[in-house]
């Protein structure tokens, strides 16, 4: 998706911070590695990582390299590195980069970056490609993972088919396997997600090689899968099937019949994508029954794959503004379907939310449109299926504190729980990215405007200014590698921005 989704909008209305793994699943030679390390593959419906331990995908998609821009945007605002690092203190472990093939030609050159007192220093003179390798490398530092989406074959819009006139099948593949093989020794970049949202005419299981986007992932992964063997190949759905019609790229039907079979076994993650009325406008949101209905409205699309233990299931883009009662309502029942990690793991659906971005014109993003302030309240939706950052590469300035999954490391996110003008409550939750249990942290942030905390429960505090550093209690000090622990505290006034939250482990 980009962007102002108007086309999108015409054609669809017919149609934090926690990875927690499954208890007992991770055995004891295993026990003291974090889970994500190395390549990952699949076991039924989970993810497992290199040694076996199951991960969930809980990111976030950072938009631009599909554009006329040719890079992510943002950077003319702000230093990709800080944007990065602020992604990692709020708990988003991957990001979803889009891009069209436009990024490999030789005329492309990466548009409106600010370099300005040393923003960026690091990009100058770059093409796309490269902007792309530091992006990854910085990520992987930081110890969040990375999913490519050839979102869409020039910057001039989506297509329905995964090749037009103008770029053919055969480009779309060799793109894909000079991707494939441009990241083949970093597992920073766990897989490819094949093309975004096919639709109408794309069709499943027809037979027809012109339209049947399950028989080109199948020729496409095969062709990923030459080049690198360990990658994950993430395929979309379509828009309609056996008469049904959803969201582009957001039908999963005829997995059931028509599944993707590649020559690697357990590599192919489903995708679907899922939105509010504020992209369009879809039969179920005016069910008299919504929302108790949207359950049974996911089972059928996707949902059912993950739930038979067919295939993990990525929903690999949802977002709203947030501006109507529906979408409210919508994104809540969603983020529950998704299956909470304090309670399932990594047993549960993966996810990367539309989007990191604020110029997304019908859902906005986390980044109001200073491009710096985080949108609490829509960051809060999402707390509940947050999970942890993966073993880093060292060498990123960590955001919220430990990001090379050392022995004694942690990360911490901020959420805003609730506000009313006059005061606020917020938690703080603390992450052991480490390999060994750590027996105390300490967390600490500094608010750009005059708040001040008047309690806090489960930690102790001293202010100084606009610096609050927190202290562990007694009973919450000691937390195991991938666990967590959480503080909460009220304040005044409301109204503040979301600081960074460093955090240090002992």
């Amino acid at each position: 998706m980009f962007r102002l989704r108007s086309l999108r909008r015409a054609l669809c209305a017919a149609a934090a911070a926690l990875l927690l793994p499954l208890a007992g699943a991770v055995t004891s030679a295993h026990a003291a590695t974090a889970p994500g390390a190395g390549y990952w593959h699949t076991s039924g419906r989970q993810i497992l990582d290199a040694a076996g331990q199951p991960v969930r995908i809980a990111g976030i998609n950072w938009f631009g390299f599909e554009t006329a821009n040719y890079v992510v945007h943002g950077l003319w605002s702000r230093d990709y590195k800080s944007m990065i690092d602020q992604m990692r203190s709020l708990g988003y472990n991957t990001i979803r980069l889009p891009y069209s093939d436009d990024i490999f030609k030789s005329s492309t050159v990466p548009d409106s970056i600010d370099f300005s007192n040393g923003k960026n220093a690091d990009l100058q003179g770059l093409n796309s490609l490269q902007i792309m390798d530091r992006i990854v490398a910085y990520a992987g530092q930081d110890g969040l993972k990375v999913i490519l989406d050839r979102h869409r074959p020039d910057a001039g819009g989506q297509s329905a088919l995964w090749y037009t006139s103008a770029v053919p099948e055969s480009t779309w593949i060799a793109d894909l396997k000079a991707l494939a093989a441009r990241y083949a020794s970093d597992p920073t970049v766990i897989g490819i997600d094949l093309h975004n949202e096919p639709h109408d005419p794309a069709c499943w299981g027809c037979g027809d090689v012109s339209v049947d986007w399950r028989l080109a992932a199948q020729r496409a992964g095969n062709a990923v899968l030459s080049v690198n063997p360990e990658l994950l190949v993430f395929v979309e759905g379509v828009q309609t099937f056996n008469g049904v019609s959803g969201w582009w790229g957001g039908n999963l039907m005829g997995v059931a019949r028509y599944p993707v079979q590649l020559d690697v076994a357990n590599r192919v993650v489903y995708s679907a994508h899922d939105y509010a009325t504020s992209v369009a406008q879809q039969s179920w949101f005016s069910d008299p029954s919504f929302p108790a209905n949207m359950p049974g409205v996911w089972d059928s699309y996707w949902g059912y794959i993950f739930q038979q233990d067919i295939a993990p299931v990525w929903v690999g883009e949802f977002g709203t503004t947030l501006a109507s009662t529906v979408d409210q309502k919508w994104l809540a029942a969603l983020v529950s379907y998704l299956r909470p990690t304090s309670t399932y793991g990594a047993d549960s659906f993966q996810w990367t939310f539309w989007s990191w971005n604020p110029n997304s014109g019908d859902t906005g993003g986390i980044l109001k449109d200073d491009w710096a302030t985080v949108d609490t309240v829509k960051d809060g939706y999402l707390a509940s299926v947050k999970a942890p950052l993966f073993p880093g590469t060292g060498g990123g300035s960590g955001g919220g504190g430990g990001g090379g999954g050392t022995s004694a490391s942690c990360a911490a996110s901020y959420a805003v729980t609730s506000d009313w003008g006059s005061g606020f409550n917020a938690a703080v939750t603390v992450v052991n990215t480490g390999t060994t249990a750590i027996g105390s942290w300490r967390v600490s942030w500094t608010w750009s405007g005059a708040q001040q905390v008047t309690n806090m429960w489960n930690a102790s505090y001293t202010q100084s200014g606009g610096t609050v550093t927190a202290v562990n209690a007694a009973h919450n000090g000691t937390i195991p590698a991938g666990g967590s622990a959480s503080l909460g505290f009220g304040g005044a006034p409301g109204g503040g921005a979301v600081p960074v939250v460093s955090c240090t482990a002992t």
